[in-house]
């Protein structure tokens, strides 16, 4: 049966597809500031970065490193783990978490408070970590002159990406098919997917 036939079914999907679409462009958006020399030589370059850079390229889907949407749903994904854990020792959470919907939509709102200021923070650490060479030297020269004025305007768009990016999973939640949040981890893992097994042909070449 064609999915399509169901014109409600069909909107959802393709009005999800759009606003994948629209991640993935912002993903591929750097933040202001950046070299766009040194990001060039960089997606160009064969060398995948190691450790925390490997994992921000997983949820992403992309090197850029320091694109408009960096940390993906990062921020948001750790500040549900930390709400879930705080329930347990403040009353006042666990207070909302028995009052039903009502209740449950305090709860996301402040989920939405600590994503953002975690996202100021992990965009922070990155741009500085980024400039200080700690994701490795491949990464090096995305900010040469280390202005710190540049530096803090690409920290202030990366954390403003990362509200937009929450707002468009709970769009996807809302009109479109799934869980908004999954279906933006499931696009990054995706795109993700011929980088890495260029890397895996290269490496059976050698």
């Amino acid at each position: 049966m064609n999915v399509f036939r169901t014109p409600e079914l069909g909107k959802k999907i393709l009005f999800t597809l759009f606003i994948v679409i629209i991640y993935r462009l912002g993903v591929q958006v750097p933040a202001p500031g950046v070299n766009l020399e040194a990001l060039k030589a960089l997606n160009q370059d064969t060398v995948t970065p190691d450790g925390f850079a490997a994992y921000l390229t997983l949820l992403t889907g992309s090197g850029l490193g320091a694109s408009l949407f960096a940390l993906g749903i990062l921020p948001y994904i750790t500040s549900s783990i930390m709400i879930q854990i705080l329930t347990v020792a403040i009353p006042k959470l666990e207070e909302w978490q028995s009052q039903g919907a009502v209740g449950q939509r305090k709860i996301t709102q402040w989920t939405r408070y600590i994503a953002v200021v975690l996202g100021l923070v992990q965009s922070a650490g990155t741009v500085f970590a980024i400039n200080r060479g700690a994701f490795g030297d491949q990464l090096t020269g995305l900010f040469p002159d280390g202005s710190l004025p540049k530096m803090a305007l690409a920290v202030f768009c990366m954390t403003v990406g990362t509200a937009i990016v929450m707002w468009l999973g709970e769009l996807i939640t809302q009109k479109g098919i799934g869980n908004g949040m999954s279906v933006i981890i499931f696009a990054s893992v995706v795109a993700s997917i011929p980088a890495i097994g260029e890397q895996l042909y290269a490496v059976q070449k050698l």
